[in-house]
């Protein structure tokens, strides 16, 4: 085997590393970090940020699905499969998983501490590659997978230059501290995701009591199930017992991947939500499913979904945890936070903080609430906008973007496309990038599963290579 450089140390970089150690590579695993394996998601997690997933489906091993189970019951004997931990307890988990794949490995791990600047082909088109980081470090590789996890959310597009630059708006809530100190008065979330609830519940426990959280469809994700269904998803419904989500959806998943037309998956959908009584169960039992689905709707079905039921998609899929969903009810109830569905017009700079312009989305009636300060809580962003190594990797023609820019594209394995359209031997990735080839590739259950298929194939491209001999060189 020889060199693969990961770019990144999160959940997708920690996972692709463990898979190419297995399969013999030397593994150079880049990150700016100081420990890696915790990423965005988890270095900046507070105990109140519980996963979204239950322990029992976030094992980082194919081979053993149980593992992180276990491992939480170390920690707390008490945890069942079904329960939702903090989300720290995730990334020391990865921390120790990268641990273990570095003694198993027996020297062949080197973790360099950095962020990726460039990546060239010093010897011309589809040969070894030079990684090049910010601090002038220089690695040779015979792969490098981009790891590079969820983008920065995306600056909204009418934000005042003036506004940007005060302390009264937050680019990123997940920058460390940048929560802290923020001015006295009533803040403005921008987004009604996974991340506002977060960023909510980081506040109120810092004990602001005026949160406003607005989208324009105003949507908070759904709760999980507080407890398993019984009898393999039965559910009974005013005394009756319906047909069991694991029966029902095995046998209508042909009539979905032969659908062809966002009308029948969304009629066949409604169908078994209906006949199942549990639309959670049926969402779990299709997870696997998801990308054959998106990839057999045309493309003017799969902009369709993109523009008009999206949104609706997330807060089914994306769920949140029922304490966490306990405990935003709560701050609804008591009137700390307010929720709206409303169309963001502008931000703009004010006397006393910044004034938000918003269109309500009923009725159409525009408003200008000024707010002591304001948090873009819209979630990750586009990375072929907002990431330099993307920026650049794309204008050199080593890549290009993805369908609808929703991230980078890529073969079947997830080998990089060039501006050609042609595989790139040396450059792969997993994770968020592949959004838009695929559409369920942001959680741990289906990036482990890309790390191991990324293994396999670059194992069968690389038995031939000999390890270059100077792993990094300053």
């Amino acid at each position: 085997m020889g060199i693969a450089v990961v770019v990144g140390g999160g959940c997708s970089g920690v996972l692709a590393t463990r898979e190419l150690l297995r399969t013999g590579w030397h593994v150079v695993l880049v990150d700016p970090g100081a420990r890696p394996g915790r990423g965005l998601a988890y270095s900046t997690a507070a105990p109140w940020h519980l996963l979204n997933s239950p322990a029992a489906a976030m094992s980082a091993d194919p081979d053993r699905p149980d593992d992180f189970l276990r491992w939480c019951r170390q920690r707390d004997p008490r945890t069942g499969p079904a329960d939702f931990v903090p989300r720290s307890w995730y990334g020391d988990y990865l921390t120790e998983v990268l641990r273990a794949a570095d003694e198993t490995a027996q020297g062949r791990l080197t973790v360099q501490r950095g962020r990726v600047a460039r990546i060239f082909e010093p010897s011309g088109h589809g040969g070894p590659l030079t990684v090049l980081l910010a601090d002038d470090v220089v690695i040779p590789a015979d792969r490098v997978v981009l790891a590079l996890g969820h983008p920065a959310p995306s600056t909204p597009a009418r934000l005042d230059a003036a506004a940007a630059r005060s302390g009264a708006y937050v680019a990123d809530p997940w920058r460390p501290g940048a929560l802290d100190d923020l001015p006295e008065g009533p803040i403005l979330l921008i987004g009604t995701g996974l991340t506002a609830v977060d960023v909510a519940l980081t506040l109120a426990n810092a004990g602001r009591r005026d949160l406003t959280a607005v989208s324009r469809h105003g949507l908070l994700p759904q709760p999980h199930r507080r407890s398993p269904a019984t009898g393999s998803g039965t559910v009974a419904v005013q005394g009756t017992a319906q047909v069991p989500a694991a029966q029902a959806v095995p046998a209508a998943l042909p009539e979905l991947l032969a659908a062809g037309s966002l009308a029948v998956v969304l009629r066949t959908l409604r169908r078994l939500a209906a006949d199942t009584g549990d639309w959670r169960a049926v969402f779990d039992a299709l997870r696997p499913h998801w990308d054959a689905l998106w990839q057999g709707l045309p493309e003017p079905d799969q902009r369709r979904f993109l523009r008009h039921l999206a949104r609706y998609w997330e807060v089914h899929r994306h769920r949140m945890a029922p304490a966490v969903a306990d405990s935003i009810g709560a701050l609804r109830e008591r009137g700390s936070l307010r929720v709206r569905a409303a169309e963001l017009c502008g931000i703009e700079a004010a006397d006393e903080g910044v004034r938000v312009v918003l269109r309500e989305w009923h009725g159409g009636a525009i408003t200008a609430p000024t707010f002591a300060a304001v948090v873009n809580c819209t979630g990750p962003g586009r990375i072929v906008e907002s990431d330099p190594l993307v920026r650049a990797l794309v204008a050199e023609g080593m890549a290009r973007p993805g369908p609808y820019r929703l991230g980078l594209d890529t073969d079947p394995h997830g080998a990089l496309l060039r501006r050609d359209g042609s595989a790139h031997p040396a450059l792969w990735t997993l994770g968020p990038t592949r959004r838009g080839v695929l559409w369920e590739t942001t959680a741990a259950p289906e990036i482990r599963t890309q790390a191991r298929a990324l293994a396999v194939a670059l194992g069968d491209a690389g038995h031939d290579r000999a390890p270059i001999a100077e792993c990094v060189e300053s």
